[in-house]
């Protein structure tokens, strides 16, 4: 497929969309699919036959809407209405609203902050494509960008246009991408390869596999460029076996960007050829540190190695391997298509381009949200999550999932960006945001997540594989009620210990949030330590103070 059948495409689709006098779009994301979203398109269809209205009525399937806590969610493009909370036996409530009153079905108000606050880049196309029809994606300006740097554009500009942009991975460490497909870009090897690391495991994140479900032509678009821009022929996408939806609907895309050319050999008439295949995983958190992956990828236990050599010069085979993941590359089509100036533009000075955040936790409006870097986590909590549900106080936000720290409420006008989180003790992580009140216990949150790390060490080196089951008892000690002070210390020696000497970024950071919660929550501890009193009453073997405790 050459620009003009893209074009001739694309402008077909449109004509086809545009000719529908009715189109309902259900979210058939996984949040909303869990609500019986799949259901609600049957019924809809079976409806609307029934009472004779099909050829006026077209219901689509389409990707995540964002607003997960509302789901199932349905979009009447004729009316400009979006509906909430629509269960399968309001299907005659939704097709009456067409003609009438929209009785028993709530409306959803579009222009609330949860959506007017959000800056949808990687998401542009989220609830409006149909993921299994390449079709929709190209409607949308789908392969233009890839098409446009075969057509006038070097490997080394499009590397420039990355560089310009300023964007850095979304992995979690923020790492320039420009300068990461660079150096492989120069790196010499009998062959290259692109990975795409769709491996999320943090708990209370789904960016990356909303993202691979709803618009994964956008991925398999990202990795072409990428593989174009530094040599690469062959790709792989690692994703986890959790994750089914998502690894049908890539299989599907790259199926029919194969079939019509925009995949294999020879893209679009060009010398260009570039492949992908998938690998699915079993689920091991530690598969989403490079080397690990790449252990995998080649059929071996997912163990990390030393660094260096770096994947750059020495990854798949001992080939140069360019490894980014899901949101990095969905960053790339848009870059290419608006210009490295527009993004460059979004966010802050060192900070550039949006990010894709799951808010989660104790908060009004559960969902799916990208915002401009530089957006401060009051507006994110406050403003689009609409606050802390039944009059609830805040008490932290924890950041950057098992990797994460916990950020109190004095840092709520901070701007989210790599370096702020940072000096607070956080990260950006992959995207996880998690909202915690008064009800949760800190010495609780950081068990919770240590046991997570715990139980996903690979076991490789000791400091992680004793350290994070010492760390993880001393916590169960404080929680229970039977630590001593001297516990704490051992605790606060541990952590340094662990963060200094593990082999990978998995044990490196598993002591943050303990760190950040001794560092802001510290009389929590105190009070488990000193007084055998949980503040929040969660804990098993303590309680409030003025509660007897259990013997």
């Amino acid at each position: 497929m050459n620009l003009e059948e893209l074009e001739s495409t694309a402008a077909h689709e449109r004509e086809l969309c545009a000719g529908q006098k009715c189109r309902l779009r259900v979210c058939t994301g996984t949040g909303c699919a869990s609500a019986g979203s799949d259901r609600l398109t049957q019924a809809l269809r079976e409806r609307a036959k029934e009472r004779g209205m099909e050829g006026e009525v077209t219901v689509t399937e389409v990707g995540c809407l964002g607003l997960c806590a509302e789901g199932p969610l349905v979009k009447v493009d004729a009316t400009d209405t979006l509906y909430q909370n629509v269960a399968p036996n309001l299907a005659d409530n939704v097709l009456d609203s067409l003609t009438g009153e929209a009785a028993g079905i709530t409306i959803c108000n579009e222009k609330q902050p949860f959506f007017a606050r959000q800056n949808r880049v990687v998401l542009e196309n989220a609830g409006h494509i149909e993921s299994d029809r390449i079709e929709s994606y190209i409607a949308r300006d789908g392969y233009r960008a890839l098409l446009h740097v075969l057509a006038e554009m070097s490997p080394a500009d499009v590397v420039a246009a990355i560089t310009q942009s300023g964007l850095r991975g979304r992995g979690g460490a923020g790492y320039p991408t420009g300068l990461k497909w660079s150096t492989v870009a120069k790196a010499n090897g009998p062959r290259k390869f692109v990975v795409c690391n769709g491996d999320e495991g943090d708990p209370g994140a789904f960016m990356d596999r909303s993202v691979m479900e709803d618009d994964p032509h956008r991925v398999l678009e990202g990795m072409a460029i990428a593989a174009y821009a530094v040599g690469a022929s062959h790709g792989y996408i690692y994703v986890r076996a959790e994750y089914p939806r998502a690894i049908k609907r890539l299989k599907t895309a790259i199926s029919r960007a194969e079939r019509q050319g925009l995949l294999g050999s020879s893209i679009a008439g060009t010398s260009f050829s570039f492949s992908i295949d998938l690998r699915v995983g079993a689920g091991a958190f530690v598969c989403g540190e490079e080397t690990a992956l790449i252990a995998s990828v080649q059929g071996n236990r997912g163990t990390p190695r030393p660094r260096p050599p770096y994947p750059a010069m020495s990854g798949l085979w001992g080939c140069p391997t360019l490894i980014n993941n899901v949101e990095t590359l969905g960053s790339i089509a848009p870059i290419i298509r608006c210009g490295a100036p527009w993004y460059a533009e979004i966010g802050t000075e060192k900070s550039h381009g949006t990010k894709v955040f799951c808010l989660t936790g104790a908060i009004k409006n559960t969902g799916l949200i990208e915002v401009p870097m530089g957006i401060t986590l009051r507006e994110i909590v406050f403003d689009i999550g609409g606050g802390i549900p039944n009059g609830g106080k805040f008490k932290a936000v924890q950041t950057g999932g098992p990797s994460g720290g916990c950020i109190p409420e004095q840092y709520l006008d901070m701007p989210v960006d790599y370096e702020s989180l940072r000096e607070v003790g956080s990260i950006m992580g992959s995207g996880g945001m998690i909202v915690m009140d008064e009800t949760s216990c800190m010495v609780d949150v950081a068990r919770f997540f240590m046991e997570f790390c715990m139980s996903e060490s690979c076991g490789k080196c000791i400091p992680c594989r004793v350290g994070t089951a010492e760390m993880y008892k001393l916590l169960t000690r404080i929680a229970t009620g039977a630590a001593t002070m001297n516990d704490l210390s051992k605790l606060e020696e541990l952590c340094s210990m662990v963060r200094e000497t593990s082999l990978c970024g998995l044990g490196q950071s598993a002591p943050n949030p303990v760190v950040s919660t001794l560092r802001y929550f510290r009389d929590e501890y105190l009070a488990h330590v000193q007084e055998r009193v949980c503040p929040a009453g969660v804990c098993p073997m303590t309680a409030r103070k003025g509660v007897a405790t259990h013997a």
